[in-house]
């Protein structure tokens, strides 16, 4: 299947992709018998398959393949002064501007780019059939990204995260008891109640990254770890973004894979690469189409702080290259950064090697750390995007059809297997229980269908992704064989009962 290149056509991919994710059960919009909520979604009874197996095969190649990786699991919400150390309490915002014609809320940052004093058309409130108005773009050199206007409000910083409170005393009640009547003005009053409401704060993390840093010496210590040593970590983060956009592409709660590389000062140009070509092979391993992966070096004025240098690997999503992961080499900012705040020394011991500034046997220094940085949520999307097919054929009358399949990798797919009794009496059921028992016994997810008829089915699981379907019929009984159908081919062969367990594991890997 070829990227489409117009608007329209990226569109109607998505569509197509958003309306399979529902009838199929991959992904339903959040709390949508009450109208939904934006940006939130829930993982059905495949979604949730899916989106396992690629963080299963993530933590294999990431942490089980490996000696030098292990893994943990911290909380969401974490002490504030993480978050005041990390510099997210400081300066993690965006730029927010609202659009007075249209009334939409943007980051200037993401805005459409226009040279300043450009004469530009757009319509009254954005809406079809408005009047047509003229501008010209403002010194700010954007226009809204919805109606085109250049009528905007200034910009001002808006924090990412989600706060809340510990404790079952609510502050802002307290607060706000304690202040009321008290003839403060307006900056007076919301001053001393921020204040008040700031002792019982806590966040969100809007990152798993910062628990593997405030973690490093315990992780360090309790595993015995040498230099280089990894600490990977998956779960769900949470920012408060302006802009959502492209369905589940980006959204305000979604989970991250990450891992924190941590190493010797000066190494970081062995390891940057190292890490980027390991990610990178990771995902060409299990896409259909290895041309859709690009990488993108940032350059000096896009980096980060934090960071020496970056990659991202990005993907061609329907409306074009979009980041997928990043890999960055991170320095020692974060571990001085948290040793500043906490009075913890976070550094690492060598015996083996000699000071470089004394020449005395023994080495203590501050890692630096590279840190490969994948978005689970943003993968879900790749990879629907990437198996999604449609394929014209002929059915068994002669006339035209269109086959929809999900191209799945077998080890990503929701099901390995289907097994399927042709018809609903003969022992046929009986017997396709047995076997799907056996298969469930052997921990390969399956699927046993006895609904509509074989066609049907068998075009069912083309379009959940199923890579193979057994089918039991008159035959199966009097010779214990099964017909093994293939979802990409569509072939058929036969084989013993006895063979299919292992003849769908080899077929996995």
């Amino acid at each position: 299947m070829t990227h489409p290149e117009q608007p329209e056509q990226s569109q109607d991919l998505m569509n197509k992709i958003v309306s399979l994710c529902k009838r199929r059960g991959f992904i339903f919009q959040s709390s949508e018998i009450y109208g939904g909520l934006k940006s939130a979604y829930d993982y059905g009874p495949l979604g949730v398959e899916l989106k396992r197996n690629i963080s299963n095969e993530w933590w294999r190649s990431v942490v089980i393949e490996r000696d030098d990786v292990v893994g943990i699991d911290a909380s969401i919400m974490m002490h504030p002064k993480v978050w005041e150390a990390s510099g997210h309490l400081a300066g993690f915002s965006d730029p927010l501007v609202d659009c007075l014609n249209c009334k939409e809320r943007f980051r200037a940052d993401k805005a459409p780019k226009k040279a300043p004093g450009t004469p530009i058309e757009y319509v009254q409130g954005g809406k079809a059939g408005g009047a047509k108005l003229k501008g010209e773009v403002s010194k700010a050199g954007y226009v809204c990204p919805v109606c085109g206007a250049s009528n905007l409000s200034s910009e001002r910083q808006f924090n990412l995260m989600f706060k809340t409170n510990l404790g079952p005393v609510d502050p802002l009640t307290e607060g706000a008891r304690e202040l009321y009547g008290k003839g403060l003005s307006f900056e007076e009053f919301r001053a001393k109640l921020e204040e008040h409401i700031r002792s019982s704060a806590v966040y969100l993390r809007p990152e798993t990254a910062q628990a593997m840093f405030v973690q490093f010496l315990n992780v360090q210590q309790s595993m015995s770890m040498k230099i280089p040593f990894g600490i990977a970590q998956m779960g769900k983060s949470f920012r408060n973004e302006i802009v959502t956009e492209h369905f589940i592409f980006r959204s305000c709660e979604f989970e991250q894979m990450e891992m924190e590389f941590f190493i010797e000062p000066g190494t970081q140009t062995t390891w940057l690469p190292h890490w980027r070509d390991a990610r990178l092979n990771w995902y060409k391993k299990y896409a259909n189409t290895p041309a859709s992966f690009r990488v993108r070096q940032h350059d000096k004025a896009e980096l980060a702080h934090y960071s020496d240098d970056t990659y991202d690997i990005e993907y061609l999503f329907p409306w074009g290259w979009d980041e997928l992961e990043g890999i960055a080499s991170r320095t020692s900012y974060d571990l001085i950064q948290h040793s500043k705040h906490a009075g913890v020394k976070l550094t690492y011991f060598d015996q083996q090697k000699n000071d470089p500034e004394t020449g005395k046997p023994g080495w203590r220094y501050t890692p630096y750390v590279v840190e490969p940085a994948a978005g689970l949520t943003r993968s879900v999307l790749m990879i629907l995007c990437d198996a999604y097919r449609e394929e014209s054929g002929v059915d068994h009358e002669g006339g035209q059809k269109t086959r929809v399949l999900l191209k799945l990798h077998p080890r990503l797919a929701p099901y390995k297997a289907a097994i399927l009794p042709l018809v609903k009496k003969d022992g046929q059921p009986e017997k396709a229980s047995e076997i799907a028992l056996e298969f469930r016994k052997a921990g390969i997810n399956i699927s046993y269908d006895m609904q509509q008829s074989i066609g049907k089915r068998y075009a069912k699981h083309d379009e959940i992704g199923t890579p193979y379907c057994l089918t039991i019929d008159n035959q199966t009984l009097s010779d214990n064989t099964v017909t093994i159908r293939n979802r990409d081919t569509c072939e058929q062969i036969r084989i013993p009962i006895s063979e299919a367990i292992n003849t769908i594991k080899q077929r996995l890997e």
